[in-house]
Order: structure tokens, then sequence, then C-alpha cells
């Protein structure tokens, strides 16, 4: 084999290795108002879209209505209270579980050991770590944390986190290691698909899909985009412009109740 087949085969291997790896995966979120058509960007944010899949294709988005429309921003579902009679617990649900953001590449990513020397990074360290950990263990946190926790509350600084390392934390929480951050995974774009939460690392089952023209800047790194309209984005407007409450949730007789999630 000459020189020019050998490089031929070379560049059809990696061509194929570029299509697999860029995988696509396709969902319709089917309304009683119609059809929303969605690309899955599983090859960026394959914990998300692997959850995504696994809910729809589980029937746990059947029933379930747009609590939450936000003209000029965003329309968002997903949550199983929807299902009930309450509408006071709208928007609290998920499905039993969370899970991680997929929001920055981890190539090159290193872990934060060492003395916590600025504002920026005890704010972080207290989002992600602290208190993801004091809403799980309350009671039974570890009593130095809690003290912690206190005079952060009382002084309504960083200083006391400033006062540590970060190996402390790691140690006395069991959290696992921050990293720096890598690259932006997507921005929060017009028509962008993207997980709600309450805070990092909080994802579970609501998403919400951006209306605003200009995209939602502010909200970059914060929620993981793991998906694009395709079709039905005047869908889309019609939900967010559904009468609602003063809690943005649309009232009883105009809700948007999507019936079925297709994966194709």
């Amino acid at each position: 084999m000459n020189f020019n087949k050998i490089l031929l085969v070379g560049l059809i291997i990696i061509s194929l290795s570029l299509s697999l790896s860029a995988e696509k995966i396709n969902a319709v979120i089917k309304t009683n108002l119609g059809d929303i058509e969605v690309e899955l960007t599983k090859d960026l944010t394959p914990k998300t879209v692997d959850n995504f899949v696994k809910l729809a294709k589980e029937g746990f988005y059947e029933g379930i209505y747009f609590h939450r429309v936000i003209p000029d921003f965003m329309i968002q579902s997903g949550c199983p209270n929807t299902l009930n009679d309450n509408r006071g617990d709208d928007g609290s649900g998920n499905p039993g579980y969370q899970f991680e953001d997929e929001t920055y590449s981890t190539a090159g990513s290193k872990k934060l050991t060492g003395k916590i020397t600025t504002e920026e990074e005890a704010i972080r360290l207290y989002q992600e770590i602290l208190v993801p950990y004091m809403q799980e263990m309350r009671d039974d946190a570890n009593p130095d944390i809690s003290n912690l926790m206190n005079s952060v509350a009382e002084q309504q600084s960083g200083a006391p986190i400033m006062e540590k390392t970060y190996e402390f934390f790691y140690e006395k929480t069991g959290a696992s290691p921050l990293t720096t951050k890598g690259k932006l995974i997507a921005s929060v774009d017009y028509g962008t698909l993207c997980m709600a939460n309450s805070g990092p690392n909080t994802n579970g089952s609501q998403f919400f899909i951006v209306t605003k023209k200009g995209g939602a800047p502010w909200l970059n790194g914060k929620h993981t985009v793991f998906g694009k309209v395709t079709k039905g984005i005047d869908i889309v407007h019609t939900i967010e412009q559904l009468p609602r409450d003063s809690r943005d949730n649309p009232h009883t007789e105009n809700q948007a109740i999507i019936q079925k999630v297709v994966i194709k």
C-alpha cells in the first residue's frame, strides 16, 4: 500500500471518529399545544442527555406541565410535583436523585489544593461544597463545619472559609475535590434546552427552554446546556405567553401539558 492510500485510510478513520464523537440524539417534546423538536448534545453533555433520555423512555415526563413561563426569558417544566393538586410545590420536585453539572470542560483541569486566598474561591467552595453538605447532613454535620457555617452567617463574609485549606474541607465533608474550570461547554442562548437547578450540581429532571432572543448570558456556567430547539419554536413562544399567576405558573385552564417525550 503506497503512502497516498495510507493517508486516505487515515483520513477516513479520523473522519469516522469525529462523526462518532459528535453524536447527536433528537427528541420530540409532545404537548397538548403542539410538538417541540430538540437536538440533544450527547457528545458535550453525556450524563445530562443520558438522564433526559432515561426519564423520557420511562414515561417520567408524561402528564407534567410547564409550571413556570416568563415572557422574553424562558419556559420551564419537568417537575413531578405538577402531577398532584398542590400548585404550591410546583418547581420543587425531582426524580429522587441529583447529579452534577456539565458546564465546563474538564480537559486540563487541576485539583484545587492549599490555602483559599480569595473571596471568589470562598464563595465557590461555600456554594458547591458547604451548602450541599449541610442540606444533606443537617443535624449530623461535622461540628467543625457547623461552627464554621455559623461564623460565615454571623460575619456575612467568606473570611472564616479563607482561614482554612481546601484539604480541610475535603476531609471534613467527604466531598469530591473542586477543580480549576476549563472552557465553557455551551452558552445559554436563544432556543437552548437547559437544566434547571437549585444551585451547583443539583440537576434532576427539570429543564427550561430559553425564549429571550439575545439569550441569557448571565446564566452561562450556572446551568447545563444539553440541547437546542430545531423545530417548534413557535410552540415554545405560545407557551411563553400563557396567562399565569404571580408565581409565573400558568392558570389551570391554560396549562401546556407534556403528553410524551419521544426519543428518535
